[in-house]
């Protein structure tokens, strides 16, 4: 398999808190356009993982290749404008504002209008707002959030707040979508909506997706590759049914009833 094949490449990632080994020289490459799990029991590095990929967390050791590119560290604000979004365990959205508003907020980094001619609304401005709205509003129709898009993100239904979240994520058009935890807290219909949009995600947009998720049984029917942490370390990496046959996974967290 060539490089190229690739859209993410981690080599020998360690990251460590005050001594203690978070992730432990981990390797891993996500091909483009797949959905990659990251699996493992709690505090087994994946949301750290997570981080170290979008620039919250700088890697101790290693390097990190994103789309042809490698570097040791990359900051957040450089990785959104390469392509990479994410959503967080704990929904990181602007409670107060409509749901379009959160949505819009996505697009930030698509807007072409510099601040003075917004404020003034002049030059690029009005066409740009246009711009900007009707792809916020594609994306709302494609996760079915019309009926909500005045309502106030914060009287939403968790359900709803986290598909929210995925559409400002989505608004931003990336390459790499970080979905960290998507399903927690959802009854199993509410999951196995998440699932039909994430896998509608990869099929329209041909977005790569690398996520953290604990249901088996979700991550075993929606993934194509798996990557298994245990205390820091990777013990498994293969397709669904390799991680599944593998005795080290299955001892670790397979096995382990939750």
């Amino acid at each position: 398999m060539t490089t190229s094949q690739y859209l993410l490449s981690l080599n020998n990632i360690s990251l460590s808190f005050k001594g203690v080994k978070a992730i432990n020289n981990i390797s891993f490459a996500v091909n483009r356009g797949e959905i990659c799990a990251l699996i493992g029991p709690n505090g087994a590095g994946k949301s750290s993982l997570l981080n170290v990929i979008n620039g919250v967390y700088q890697a101790d050791e290693g390097e990190i290749t994103f789309d042809g590119e490698s570097k040791k560290h990359m900051s957040p604000h450089r990785s959104a404008q390469r392509g990479i979004a994410r959503t967080f365990q704990n929904i990181a959205l602007f409670k107060g504002m409509s749901v379009l508003d959160n949505v819009l907020t996505g697009r930030n980094l698509k807007v072409k209008s510099s601040w003075v001619e917004q404020v003034f609304n002049i030059g690029q401005a009005p066409n740009d707002a246009v711009v900007q709205r009707k792809k916020a509003e594609e994306i709302i129709d494609f996760l079915k959030i019309q009926p909500w898009r005045s309502s106030i993100v914060g009287s939403l239904p968790y359900g709803l707040q986290k598909r929210v979240e995925l559409a400002r994520a989505l608004a931003a058009e990336p390459k790499l979508l970080l979905l960290d935890e998507p399903m927690a807290g959802m009854n199993s219909d509410e999951k196995a909506e998440m699932s039909r949009f994430i896998l509608d995600t990869q099929r329209e947009f041909g977005t790569t997706i690398v996520l953290i998720e604990h249901d088996i049984s979700v991550v075993m029917s929606l993934s194509n590759h798996v990557v298994v942490l245990d205390y820091g370390k990777k013990i498994g990496d293969g397709t669904p049914d390799e991680v599944r046959a593998n005795p080290e996974v299955i001892a670790a967290y397979l096995g382990t009833k939750h």
